[in-house]
């Protein structure tokens, strides 16, 4: 049976030499091939995890007048609480609710956070952080590049988490719990329950995910397909409605930010164009990559990419 690739981090957080090339190169292999894997042993305890999945459950579960302080759909909040948060803006609706926390560069007030979850979503948070500075050194080294490299071009700088509440559904043949899509991140970690459903497009065919107990999984985003040149693959990816649930996940983009009044562009790195590898991509700002993503989820389409190929 098909399945995404699981690395263990473990030589990783021991400091082991004899382990860091065969992880790098399953990185490699897994960001190559996939665009998807599973880590274990990633320095996150289970214990996190779980208090994690069970702080979103509770906020989701809270009383509708406890929770309407937090809705919005006004996407300049820190914090905020929606339901079916593609609405108006794909071709089907998605069956879900979502608690959506800027986490960095500018956290918010801890005062800004659910009650009910506002510690673990802290912890969770910082933990979150430390790993992703080491898988991005990871995927620099498996570029070939010194490992500061993506951390060095704020790739690890910009966090958004979108803890989402999949309710069991009646008839899971007519929706979707998340559509077809790419992510417009650099790498993308999710947290997952016991639950499943999420499906990556693999060889033209949609292959399972089964949650495994204490395992995240990390995704290659659009922008990191790009300034990789192709070296890794931003695959889509969605997630089927059940008939069982909730299902809980918390997805933690690591994305591109801009300061307010100013513009940054993104290209493939220089060291990675040859003349044997030439650029695939022009170079583009956040703006005009959200504007015809954006498009591409109103026409139905999820590949926003292959609108800036050369």
């Amino acid at each position: 049976m098909l399945s995404i690739p699981v690395i263990d981090l473990q030589g990783i957080h021991q400091n082991d030499p004899a382990s860091r090339p065969r992880v790098i190169d399953e990185v490699r292999v897994a960001s190559e091939k996939w665009g998807f894997f599973q880590v274990v042993n990633h320095g996150i305890p289970v214990e996190v995890l779980n208090r994690m999945i069970d702080g979103v459950r509770e906020f989701h579960e809270l009383d509708i007048e406890l929770k309407k302080e937090f809705y919005s759909r006004d996407f300049a909040r820190k914090v905020f609480f929606m339901s079916n948060r593609d609405m108006y803006h794909s071709l089907e609706a998605n069956w879900k609710d979502t608690l959506v926390c800027y986490v960095a560069p500018d956290p918010p007030k801890p005062e800004e956070l659910p009650s009910v979850c506002r510690e673990i979503m802290n912890d969770y948070s910082k933990q979150v952080m430390d790993l992703g500075f080491i898988l991005f050194e990871l995927l620099s080294e498996a570029l070939g590049l010194n490992s500061n490299h993506l951390k060095n071009m704020d790739c690890a700088e910009g966090l958004i988490q979108l803890c989402h509440y999949y309710p069991a559904c009646p008839e899971p043949d007519l929706t979707l719990g998340t559509g077809k899509h790419t992510d417009g991140t650099f790498i993308t970690i999710l947290l997952q329950d016991q639950t499943g459903g999420l499906q990556v497009l693999y060889d033209n065919r949609w292959v399972n995910v089964p949650p495994k107990e204490g395992a995240l999984i990390v995704n290659i985003g659009d922008f990191l397909q790009l300034m990789a040149n192709d070296k890794y693959t931003s695959v889509p990816h969605r997630v089927i409605s059940k008939s069982v649930g909730p299902r809980i996940s918390v997805a933690s983009f690591f994305r591109p930010y801009v300061v307010a009044g100013k513009s940054k562009a993104y290209a493939p790195i220089k060291e990675l164009v040859t003349e044997e590898n030439p650029q695939f991509y022009r170079e583009l700002e956040l703006k005009e990559y959200m504007m015809h993503h954006a498009s591409e989820k109103a026409k139905g389409t999820c590949q926003p990419l292959l609108h800036f190929k050369i």
